[in-house]
């Protein structure tokens, strides 16, 4: 994204002035002057911590039925797979209206939308306490997880334009550290509610809980100064997504996000089956404790850019893929510690793979970018329902190793994807040598 428009002149304007970037035009020379957001500059801490109780408030939302599926199955005496859908339902609708809300942030800004997205969201998940039944509970969740859907996109589009480049990547991981973080405490706090007064109350206590972020997301979060509003024609709409798709680097990191968030999906919602299960037969708040492990990814999406400075966007990635491979195999033995040891190497080599693919495709697109953040945010979250759904599948025909075989395969997808990826850019690099 450009940064605004300057004029000329003898001075400078420094980037921590007003809002507006112009300068006198009485003189020959044009000082360019770049006014976006750059770690340790004003209003960055500020962004920053806004939106990562955005994050907060995003996973805690969405995920806070994940850690009470037993006892959601129990209340209702239905299967961990109808259970399951009170998770499924709320990725799925978010992935279906990620990219239609996406536009509505072009036209209406970025702020504007995500703090619209919030508030709906956390009105519905006061109600959420209050459902009747279980498919008044999973529309519920679906409804939540459509007004969730303006807020990814949104907000990685909103650092692309308001952050300077070299600190995007930083900034994004520091968003996903905020999931990372709502995810974890979400699970913890109505694993150790629901124990003592069940699960009605542990996601009331969640909804309580995102009400104060999405309030202080808004006083927070800085006015934005570079954006400019689009167009809502279909037709532009159409034109933007059919150029983001016939990208083949951003249609390979979609395919990335989608795969990671699989297996995921699949782990975190089986998890706690398997945790009450025989040989463990965990109680339920012990079994939310498990969840303190997104603390790790919380440090590996934060240290993402500093990872692919090491060794480049696709070396990550294969160092992500290999995390999460050797997570998957040692969480097969039936101890304790090497459970945790697992989803500890699980939790980090996504969420280190998550921010490195969706910093990937705000740094890829240049035109768009809600609309390209929009795809991969779709594309991720069909994996997390698909992977939430095949992984109780997976769970009731073949116990733990089913959903491990199903996660497997997955991360073979992300490895072989990233193999054509090399490919493609070596090929390119010669072809460029030969033209010269």
């Amino acid at each position: 994204m450009p940064s605004a428009s300057t004029g000329a002149s003898t001075r400078v304007v420094a980037p921590s002035a007003a809002r507006s970037t112009e300068v006198t035009a009485d003189a020959t020379e044009t000082v360019p002057v770049d006014t976006r957001l750059t770690p340790g500059g004003p209003g960055y801490r500020r962004m920053s911590f806004a939106l990562f109780l955005a994050g907060v408030a995003t996973f805690a939302l969405l995920y806070s039925t994940q850690a009470l599926l037993p006892l959601i199955s129990g209340d209702f005496g239905v299967t961990a797979s109808t259970a399951s859908w009170t998770v499924s339902a709320a990725t799925g609708a978010l992935a279906l209206f990620v990219l239609p809300l996406s536009a509505l942030s072009e036209r209406f800004g970025r702020r504007t939308l995500m703090t619209a997205s919030l508030a709906v969201a956390v009105t519905v998940g006061l109600l959420v306490p209050f459902a009747p039944s279980v498919g008044w509970l999973i529309a519920l969740r679906a409804v939540q997880g459509a007004a969730l859907a303006g807020l990814p996109a949104s907000a990685t589009a909103y650092l692309a334009e308001e952050v300077r480049p070299k600190a995007l990547i930083t900034a994004i991981g520091l968003f996903v550290a905020g999931n990372s973080v709502g995810g974890m405490s979400g699970r913890v706090i109505t694993g150790w509610v629901a124990q003592e007064w069940g699960w009605r109350v542990a996601v009331a206590v969640i909804g309580v809980i995102a009400v104060g972020c999405a309030v202080a997301f808004r006083l927070l979060l800085p006015a934005p100064r570079h954006f400019k509003a689009g167009s809502l024609r279909p037709a532009a709409l159409v034109r933007t997504v059919r150029d983001h798709l016939a990208n083949p680097l951003l249609r390979r990191l979609y395919a990335i996000g989608a795969l990671f968030m699989t297996v995921f999906g699949a782990v975190y919602t089986v998890i706690g089956y398997r945790l009450t299960d025989a040989p463990f037969s965990l109680p339920q708040g012990l079994i939310g404790s498990i969840f303190l492990v997104y603390l790790v990814g919380t440090v590996s999406a934060s240290t993402a850019g500093k990872l692919v400075d090491r060794l480049g966007r696709r070396g990550a990635l294969y160092l992500a893929g290999a995390t999460t491979t050797a997570g998957l195999l040692v969480s097969l033995a039936d101890s304790i510690p090497l459970v945790l040891l697992g989803l500890v190497l699980i939790t980090a080599g996504f969420f280190a793979g998550h921010a490195v693919a969706s910093s990937s495709v705000s740094h890829t697109a240049k035109e768009g970018r809600a609309q390209a953040s929009a795809l991969y945010q779709s594309a991720y979250y069909l994996g997390s329902s698909a992977g939430g759904t095949l992984g109780a599948v997976a769970y009731h025909s073949g116990g733990w190793a089913g959903t491990v075989a199903l996660g497997l395969l997955a991360v073979v997808g992300v490895v072989g994807i990233t193999v054509l990826g090399s490919h493609a850019a070596r090929t390119q690099r010669r072809l460029v040598a030969v033209r010269h």
